[in-house]
């Protein structure tokens, strides 16, 4: 790279051996040419003098080096993120375009560039940094989580490097930016390492004086804490070798940072916190064994040392959110001091120290879009040198989302959103669980479809045949699955509404030999103010249009068409009496309904069934007996309308003939908690009704029902409807 005064002497030095070392590190990654061309375009950003030093006077080459370091030594990213570090500024600074980056490198590249550009231009818009908000809208900006890796790397580079500066005032807010805003970040991914090191420099800068006091205690406990490690090793050591375990031990002690925070929290001296550091015990085993190993070199270390009940941490059952694997114990060591052991395997521990944590998904939690199959893919991508991290690009980061972990009754474990009722976890599970749930038993106790759920809550799906989804339910779940199922099953369910109507609508048309007509059908279905079809037959299916009155419309209109001139008198449905018209064209004789009644074949017709008290008329059938029907059947209208000589003027006997009828009575009405056991209590405390037969349904929160009776005479019938109408959520009863 040529000589500028873009550089000091000291940077240029630094410049190669930055250089050397990031070749080194990328020999495997980069490709040939990547080299040739990187020099060429930064050359020229730096000829154009466009590239701006930061406060802190950093050169922004030199930055970017040292963040390419750390990306690929300490995270692990690979060709795309390593160029994207050493072009965006060049690209901020309008010396290079997006454009030429993909024709150069490819769109992988090009969008992470992208991605850090927007972060930058909105970081400057928002001083805010305390705010939870700004980590919220800063995650969901990076929709590539490399975004994010190279943000935390560059924030470590530069905590790194500003430990002389002048600007104190700057290096305070840096500081407070990264234990603010970094660390969780850096924390929720499972970069533990980065992220300790940013909570240490950072208290390093703000609180100098402690940082430097807990440094000191330390150093001087150094002697004795590493005197105690080895006594306390020494005999577990012994006792994993006799077991035949492989393995090797370690003592890692607390940060700085983590030290000053209990001091805080228990109001306590350095001395006071006795546990300021950790035995740590990696075995080597195979996945298969990891769990059953690691429970056993606990059941060994717990038998040497008593344990604390209190503090046994299983991570191996239950992993954290961002895939943190590991089995804490604390235990009474020697001299009384109570020592915490942390016991895991070398995969385990190569992922809680490197990183990435939080793009692996941990055994045995179960995800709902194929997730897990998609992580398996990042991880092999990250392990690997090919360069094709499509997938990572397309994944949109809500690291911010909390999390809750339900268990069914047989132990399994499900990952649901912040938030999630009953009604997700059935979705969770399967499409049909959920749409025919109707509650829970969350921790053995019976609770409804919309009772949220909270992490550690045992859940055993309570489920019927006659449930089906409705569009409330839409309010209820928090899961795209949930509402993606649910609409599905609320199209299907109104598909086979239509479809039932229009099977309904064909059957009247042909029962009453009406011929049908399309013409017809569509100039009724526009006079009756519906803009299409679909809303017309699933009216029908609601009942809110009634079929009969349908086919009366229908009809007339058809009758109005084939009319051959205008001396005949066209009836309507609206206007039609059946009793005016008796009292012009039935006989005089009048047939009296009684029990004794002789001589006469006559049956009550099952097409309106008729009672006692009912106005009626008799309608000669071919074979000569007569049909009692009520004066408002379906069929009245067209009997008279074509066989009106067939009609007999029809009344009942002065009292009941004591015989009791079937009626079937049709109830809508909201899907209340209960509306069923009202109903069936008020037809019970009936003395003269009895209650053959029940049928309920529910759609869309309405229930709509059939219910079959035996009683005796109109009068009751009356009276039992008036008292159904009074039950809460009943809308409408047709008889």
């Amino acid at each position: 790279m040529e000589e500028t005064n873009f550089f000091t002497s000291e940077e240029y030095q630094k410049l190669f051996v930055l250089y050397k070392q990031l070749s080194w590190s990328t020999r495997d990654t980069l490709q040939r040419n990547d080299y040739r061309k990187l020099k060429k375009h930064l050359t020229n950003a730096i000829i154009q003098g466009n590239l701006p030093r930061n406060v802190f006077g950093m050169n922004p080459v030199i930055r970017d080096l040292q963040t390419a370091l750390i990306v690929t030594n300490e995270i692990g990213m690979k060709r795309a993120s390593i160029l994207s570090i050493m072009l965006h500024h060049a690209i901020r600074n309008n010396a290079y375009t997006l454009d030429m980056v993909k024709t150069e490198y490819g769109d992988d590249v090009a969008k992470i560039i992208y991605g850090l550009v927007r972060i930058n231009d909105l970081y400057a818009k928002n001083p805010t940094i305390e705010s939870e908000n700004f980590r919220n809208l800063l995650l969901s900006f990076a929709e590539d989580m490399q975004v994010i890796l190279i943000m935390i790397a560059d924030r470590v580079n530069l905590m790194r490097q500003i430990k002389d500066t002048n600007q104190i005032d700057a290096r305070t807010r840096v500081a407070q930016e990264s234990e603010y805003l970094y660390a969780p970040i850096a924390h929720k991914l499972g970069l533990y390492k980065l992220k300790s090191e940013l909570e240490d420099l950072s208290l390093k800068y703000t609180e100098h004086e402690i940082y430097y006091f807990i440094k000191d205690k330390l150093n001087q406990t150094k002697a004795s804490r590493d005197k105690y490690i080895a006594e306390f090793i020494q005999p577990v050591q012994k006792k994993l070798e006799e077991a035949g375990l492989k393995f090797h031990m370690k003592g890692r002690t607390k940060s700085i940072y983590s030290i000053y925070q209990k001091m805080k929290k228990q109001n306590c001296s350095f001395e006071g916190v006795y546990d300021l550091f950790a035995i740590r015990i990696i075995l080597d085993a195979s996945p298969e064994k990891e769990k059953q190993l690691c429970w056993q070199v606990y059941s060994i270390v717990t038998d040497m040392y008593k344990p604390n009940p209190n503090r046994l941490r299983d991570w191996l059952s239950v992993p954290k959110s961002n895939g943190y694997e590991s089995l804490h114990t604390t235990v009474m060591g020697p001299q009384g001091k109570w020592v915490e052991v942390q016991i895991r395997t070398e995969r385990m521990d190569a992922i809680a120290e490197r990183g990435l944590a939080a793009h692996w998904r941990y055994k045995g939690v179960k995800n709902e879009n194929g997730i897990d199959e998609w992580l398996k893919t990042i991880r092999e991508t990250l392990e690997s040198t090919d360069s094709d991290t499509e997938a990572i690009s397309q994944f949109k980061l809500e690291l911010y989302e909390d999390e809750v972990f339900v268990f069914t009754p047989k132990g399994d474990l499900f990952k649901l959103p912040k938030g999630a009722t009953v009604l997700d976890f059935a979705f969770t599970i399967h499409s049909q669980l959920g749409c025919h749930c109707i509650g829970a038993k969350v921790n053995g106790k019976v609770a409804p479809i919309r009772q949220q759920l909270f992490s550690g809550d045992q859940v055993e799906i309570i489920t019927s045949n006659t449930q089906s989804p409705k569009r409330d339910w839409l309010n209820i779940v928090t899961t795209s699955k949930a509402r993606t199922k649910i609409r599905q099953a609320l199209k299907e369910i109104q598909a086979l509404q239509i479809e039932f109507a229009k099977e309904t609508m064909e059957r009247r048309f042909k029962n009453r030999k009406i011929t049908y007509d399309e013409t017809i059908m569509m100039r009724l279905i526009k006079k009756l103010g519906y803009k299409n079809v679909t809303d017309f037959y699933q009216d029908i299916a609601d009942y809110k249009l009634d079929v009969n009155e349908v086919c009366d419309k229908f009809s007339d209109m058809q009758r109005v068409k084939t009319e051959p001139n205008d001396n005949y008198q066209t009836v309507s449905a609206e206007t039609y009496n059946l009793q005016q018209d008796e009292e012009q064209n039935y006989k005089d004789d009048i047939l009296v309904i009684d029990r004794d009644l002789k001589g006469i074949d006559f049956q009550l017709a099952k097409c309106c069934n008729p009672i006692y008290g009912d106005d009626v008329f008799g309608f000669v059938t071919v074979k000569g007996g007569i049909k009692i029907h009520r004066r408002d059947c379906p069929n009245a209208k067209e009997m008279k309308a074509r066989f009106p000589y067939r009609i007999v003027r029809a009344r009942w006997a002065g009292k009941s003939i004591g015989k009791k009828y079937p009626i079937t009575l049709h109830i809508v009405g909201q899907d209340d908690i209960g509306i069923v056991t009202n109903i069936t209590s008020i037809i019970n405390k009936e003395e003269d009704i009895t209650l053959r037969s029940i049928s309920i349904d529910s759609n869309d929160g309405l229930f709509s029902g059939m219910l079959t009776i035996m009683v005796d005479e109109t009068s009751k019938l009356i009276a039992l409807i008036k008292k159904l109408k009074t039950v809460k959520g009943v809308k409408q009863i047709i008889r």
